[in-house]
């Protein structure tokens, strides 16, 4: 089987840029798993905050907005955030205030949206209207479908045990698969697929994060409630299909595996979360852990690596991997495609692996 592209990876990252690569040649997806985005992509916490993340990741998050709000009918709907600072959290809320763009409110205003706010221990809210929940989900089937019209090839369970080349890529995923252009999306693994290609690894870092399930606090109609967080990121809250999730936004350095939630961390997580609320936590209904990969100037990686114009690096996602996907994937298509990319050149840039060449 011979490719003009063969993307490793099956998450966001991989299928979005198979439904833009597939108008340009013939492509095939290798997912290790049973299902698309199971590891970090099937554990996002599912949030469309445009001033997330470091300066190149922010215009990735503006250039795909258009795209969340309108193609395919959206995958945008109205949630909002909340930030909740005790006394000793100002330097941390002042910098939410500022990174997020949020605006501080009264205690009272803040009560109104999130009744279980405990008055002896919150000091201070922000809110921030403009932050929308992102059907990740949806986001996903949406470029399946669109790169399975175009002729895609995704194949599932074809774990990747070597990798070589000649004149084309051959790859080992149970079978043989050959390709031109090799696209390196395997999220955590993405140092890995590159050592087996006979590239340098650029020396991306996984970081797990935990979240639990539990039920709605007394038995409110959460529907309308902000996603909650402590300032300087110490848990987060928000409602999920009729349920209530929190985490502790844990960043432990981890390596590529299929993560699971530590106990300890959950349990100091919904600790640092209760101090904050009126509605104890009695039960946990499930939990489950992600993998956030960041390359080491936190910013994506995508662009063709420096020691071979055959092999595509499409890396680094972080935290922003549903938030960036549209303008991410629509620049693997146009470099791929050696067109000029509709993002600025100084983005382009800083996206490149070049940028960690020796």
């Amino acid at each position: 089987m011979t490719y003009d592209f063969l993307i490793i990876g099956g998450g966001i990252a991989g299928i979005s840029a198979a439904a833009h690569l597939a108008q340009l040649g013939s492509v095939c997806v290798l997912e290790a798993e049973e299902a698309l985005g199971y590891h970090a992509t099937g554990r996002s916490a599912a949030m469309f905050l445009r001033d997330y993340g470091n300066t190149v990741v922010r215009a990735l998050n503006y250039a795909s907005e258009p795209y969340h709000k309108t193609a395919n009918g959206g995958v945008l709907s109205p949630r909002g955030v909340l930030s909740l600072a005790r006394g000793q959290d100002g330097a941390a809320f002042a910098a939410d205030l500022v990174g997020l763009g949020m605006t501080e409110i009264s205690l009272d205003d803040a009560q109104d949206m999130f009744p279980i706010l405990n008055r002896q221990t919150v000091a201070q809210a922000a809110y921030l209207a403009d932050a929308p929940d992102l059907d990740t989900d949806l986001l996903l089937q949406n470029y399946h479908k669109q790169a399975r019209a175009a002729g895609a090839d995704v194949v599932l369970k074809a774990r990747v045990s070597a990798i070589s080349k000649d004149a084309l890529w051959q790859v080992q995923a149970g079978e043989t698969y050959q390709a031109r252009v090799l696209v390196n999306a395997a999220g955590a693994w993405v140092d890995e697929i590159a050592k087996m290609a006979g590239i340098a690894p650029i020396g991306f870092q996984p970081y797990r994060r935990s979240m639990a399930r539990v039920p709605a606090p007394e038995g409110y109609d959460l529907r309308g409630w902000p996603m909650a967080h402590g300032a300087g990121d110490r848990w987060y809250a928000k409602p999920d299909a009729g349920g209530w999730i929190i985490s502790p936004a844990e960043a432990e350095p981890s390596h590529a595996h299929d993560a699971w939630a530590d106990d300890m961390v959950l349990a100091e997580g919904i600790a640092r979360y209760q101090e904050m609320v009126t509605s104890e936590v009695t039960r946990l209904e499930t939990s489950w852990a992600g993998l956030r990969t960041f390359s080491p100037d936190d910013a994506l990686v995508i662009g063709f690596a420096p020691q071979d114009p055959d092999f595509f690096w499409l890396a680094g996602q972080g935290g922003y991997g549903f938030q960036t996907a549209p303008a991410a994937a629509e620049l693997a298509g146009q470099l791929a495609g050696g067109m000029t990319p509709t993002l600025d050149a100084e983005t382009v840039l800083a996206l490149s692996p070049a940028r960690f060449a020796d």
